[in-house]
């Protein structure tokens, strides 16, 4: 009989593991995850915000689980006429859904987002990112243990190869994991299911709670334009909208927090100045990578060897919010904005940070989110929905200063600028 291993979790009671991935969790690669924050330096603002990538990777593990029986459950016809599938191929994808909702994370650099401003660039000029890292892990560091593994070569035979190209969604995937890529990668992955509820425990906010059990018991597969997507039926709507307003709301209250945002300008600078190279090594050098933690980082605030904006952390000398636009400034607005940012910036030179949510990880996305309806065609949630048919893309700017040079930059901006807007 097949031995079970459970894990207790605050968010989701049980997350039940087999004994494969149990010894892929054991692996330093996955380990280092216990050492890398969800939320960079959010406990200096949210002090309970301490939780790590390792406990996040096991919960979206187990709502991919969920996301996927639950499709499997309603939509087990569906996947078959139009897919192909049999019973023993949903058995095998499943576990693939597994594999990739776990490893997805396994990338990060420390401190998680924050880190990804000094990550180096491609040959094509665009900067890689952590789904990079976290395909190089798999590919080379997980191969042994994915390929090789007794219970997957007897009962699945599944690649490290396949489950680096799922989180990487290629289209060299077969039809079928193309399909259940929405559930690791889509407005509706499994991921943001897990970090918005998990995220609004740790910090004691209520904006990222929606209805997890009314969203999984109504997702299901279908048609758009002879095409196979994941969706909700007609009477989930109310679920997905929740998520997708809870996502918004703790990207406001939380992600973009002034402060929270200034710690991340203060992390990236002070990594480069930790680094010897100004710039994490490449995926082609994971190894060395993988030495990267945040007790790394941490270790070297307290040698003082990460700079200025290291010794800011340390002592809480972050740069201070100066002024701030609408959530979605007019074209005038963004100019004038950056008129008299131009001429702060001949003043106070490095003493001064523009930020904006585009330069953070949050946008609202192009891809529709679809809804079955019981006797016509589906159609998009925004047609459902007045406030998703409302919502656009944050465009909010900042500008921090150095707490030294505030009330000298207030001065300076008043008499250049008079009120901004």
């Amino acid at each position: 009989m097949e031995r079970k291993y459970e894990i207790r979790c605050p968010i989701h009671g049980f997350i039940e593991l087999n004994g494969w991935e149990r010894d892929i969790i054991n692996q330093p690669a996955f380990q280092r995850l216990r050492r890398i924050r969800q939320l960079g330096l959010t406990d200096y603002v949210y002090p309970g915000a301490m939780h790590t990538r390792f406990e996040h990777s096991l919960g979206v593990m187990h709502i991919a689980t969920r996301m996927y029986d639950s499709i499997v459950a309603r939509s087990a016809e569906v996947l078959k006429a139009e897919l192909g599938y049999n019973d023993d191929g949903l058995r095998r994808d499943r576990m693939i859904v597994r594999l990739a909702a776990l490893l997805h994370d396994v990338g990060h650099a420390p401190l998680s987002h924050a880190a990804e401003e000094i990550m180096p660039t491609k040959p094509d000029g665009t900067r890689y990112k952590h789904e990079d890292y976290t395909a190089a892990i798999i590919r080379q560091e997980l191969r042994e243990v994915i390929d090789s593994h007794p219970y997957n070569r007897t009962n699945y035979g599944i690649t490290a190869e396949t489950t680096a190209q799922l989180i990487e969604g290629t289209a060299l995937l077969p039809q079928g994991l193309l399909f259940w890529q929405q559930v690791v990668a889509s407005q509706l992955d499994a991921d943001r299911m897990d970090y918005l509820l998990r995220d609004a425990y740790h910090t004691g906010v209520r904006y990222g709670v929606y209805d997890l059990e009314r969203l999984l018991h109504s997702l299901c597969a279908f048609s758009v334009s002879d095409e196979l997507v994941m969706g909700v039926s007609e009477d989930g709507w109310h679920a997905v909208e929740s998520l997708i307003l809870a996502r918004y709301y703790m990207f406001t209250q939380v992600y973009y927090h002034k402060t929270r945002r200034a710690y991340d300008f203060h992390i990236a600078q002070a990594l480069k100045s930790a680094l010897a190279g100004q710039e994490l090594p490449s995926p082609e050098a994971i190894s060395e990578f993988l030495q990267y933690d945040d007790w790394w980082f941490l270790g070297a605030l307290q040698r003082e060897e990460a700079g200025e904006h290291g010794k800011r952390i340390k002592d809480r000398a972050h740069y201070r919010l100066l002024y701030e636009t609408p959530e979605i400034p007019s074209d005038e607005q963004v100019n004038r904005f950056n008129e008299v940012c131009d001429h702060l910036q001949q003043v106070f030179g490095d003493k001064l940070h523009r930020d904006s949510a585009e330069k953070s990880w949050y946008n609202i996305g192009r891809q529709e989110l679809w809804v079955k309806r019981f006797f016509d065609a589906p159609i998009p949630l925004r047609e459902y929905s007045r406030p998703i048919r409302g919502m656009e893309s944050l465009g909010q700017l900042r500008v921090y200063v150095a707490p030294e040079v505030r009330d000298h930059a207030q001065k300076v901006m008043e008499s250049v600028g008079g009120v901004l807007w």
